[in-house]
């Protein structure tokens, strides 16, 4: 999809999220908007006014020592306060669509060092959430309590991590009252062997009131990659199917608006694009060996397999048809080590809805596994009736579902490991625990905030949702 295309394919999504999330708040007690991918900004503010009565930064330097597994511990709510001069917390406030970062500093287990802060997100993370009556085009000051946040730590140029991280976000999750859909989303691919971000609800702090409750995402970045392959030298692409909506190689500057690692270094294409071209010319016969040579398919299946289980149904399965026929929320990595791609899962805060039933008007994905709906034609499908493209139609969901029989051995592990009741239950039951006060203390402090009743009644549909993804 060309960057006009996607942009115009996004505007349309966003316009009728609103509706989604408002329907959502009307059950959840919420009134903020939907978050969708971030939008990385052009521009940024060099340098605000630092916070008046900002402490001096801390002569310790346990964040700059510290490993990621400290800030990703399953078993803790960590709390971070953000510290910003009234001039600075105006300017992001004013107008956080522009997305642009100002200075500040993060407080975190007594140490402080100064980053760079801004929300975060994408047209429609706004909608609801700014003062501006254009909904295609969202604009004014923020009116709810919670939009996602992004920290970039190197803010001074230096080169030291936070933690062995160079980003910090922190996602609201305004569309998902169980708080619960991407924790275990993600949680449930990396238990399969799946290479996901890590996630851990947070405490965050803005000039010492609380805000709420958040969930610190792992950022896909070198980072992740250093920490789920063995060589981190690759190109790392986010939304950029290998094959165009004809089934053919793309154009190199498709890949070379994707790409989110080496962009300045001159990269090649080559894996990606030879993985298009090969499977694009292959048939039945020779599809599989394709996917051989240049992926992971045990990692591809097991990935699928949890894919259409908790039906990530705003992913790589649903070919959203605006403009051009195209899925999203993933990345690809290329590993140099072995020549092969991965695909990495992103953004589950609308998974789990339609399970039992397509429940989300605009997420469902017409086909079960293995389906064609109208021989590859767009067709309008789901309650507000937007037009998708049957996945299978590509090449490269034609190559997986050869392995059909390879797909449903682990779909039956998947069944009775990761995603058996108790197992599931244990977790949500651990994390609940983890975040109820927290929950609270948001909803006592903040009339937008999600009720713990609304809370709990949306942990419990969760809880039925998987069990009826097991019996059928």
């Amino acid at each position: 999809m060309n960057p006009c295309n996607r942009r115009y394919a996004r505007v349309l999504v966003a316009l009728v999220l609103v509706i989604i999330a408002i329907s959502a708040c009307s059950g959840s007690e919420q009134t903020t908007g939907p978050e969708l991918d971030e939008v990385t900004p052009t521009t940024e503010v060099t340098e605000t006014n630092p916070p008046v009565d900002a402490p001096d930064v801390a002569t310790t330097t346990g964040f700059l020592t510290g490993d990621s597994a400290y800030l990703f511990d399953d078993d803790e709510v960590r709390t971070y306060e953000l510290v910003l001069s009234e001039e600075a917390l105006a300017e992001i406030d004013n107008d956080p669509t522009a997305e642009q970062y100002v200075e500040g500093q993060l407080k975190f287990e007594g140490e402080t060092l100064t980053v760079g802060i801004r929300y975060k997100g994408s047209v429609g993370a706004w909608i609801g959430c700014v003062s501006g009556s254009n909904l295609a085009n969202p604009s004014g000051k923020k009116t709810c309590t919670k939009l996602s946040v992004k920290l970039k730590i190197n803010w001074d140029g230096s080169d030291g991590d936070f933690f062995g991280q160079r980003r910090l976000q922190f996602h609201s999750m305004n569309l998902d009252p169980s708080q619960m859909h991407d924790r275990l989303g993600y949680w449930l691919f990396r238990e399969m062997g799946v290479p996901a971000p890590r996630s851990v609800h947070s405490r965050l702090l803005v000039n010492g009131e609380y805000v709420g409750l958040f969930l610190l995402v792992e950022q896909i970045d070198k980072r992740f990659i250093g920490e789920n392959f063995d060589d981190d030298d690759g190109n790392l692409y986010k939304e950029v199917w290998p094959t165009n909506a004809g089934g053919t190689v793309q154009n190199d500057s498709a890949y070379e608006d994707a790409l989110r690692t080496n962009e300045d270094s001159n990269p090649s294409f080559g894996i990606i694009g030879g993985f298009a071209e090969a499977i694009g010319a292959a048939d039945e016969v020779t599809a599989v060996d394709v996917l051989e040579q240049w992926t992971d398919v045990e990692e591809t299946l097991r990935m699928l397999v949890v894919d259409r289980t908790i039906r990530h149904d705003d992913g790589i399965f649903h070919w959203y048809c605006l403009g051009t026929c195209a899925p999203h929320n993933f990345y690809w990595y290329e590993d140099p080590s072995d020549d092969k791609l991965h695909l990495i899962p992103w953004d589950l805060d609308l998974a789990f809805e339609n399970i039992e039933a397509d429940r989300n008007p605009i997420t469902p994905v017409a086909d079960d596994w293995g389906k064609i709906t109208d021989e590859c034609a767009s067709f309008s499908y789901g309650a507000f009736g937007l037009p998708q493209r049957s996945a299978l139609c590509d090449p490269v969901f034609a190559a997986w579902f050869q392995l059909d029989d390879r797909y449903q051995v682990l779909r039956q592990e998947f069944l009775a490991g990761s995603f058996s009741e108790p197992t599931v239950a244990e977790m949500v039951k651990k994390w609940s625990a983890q975040i109820e006060s927290a929950t609270k203390e948001a909803s006592e402090a903040h009339g937008d905030a999600i009720s713990p009743t609304a809370w709990q009644r949306a942990v419990d549909v969760l809880l039925q949702q998987a069990a009826f993804a097991r019996e059928n």
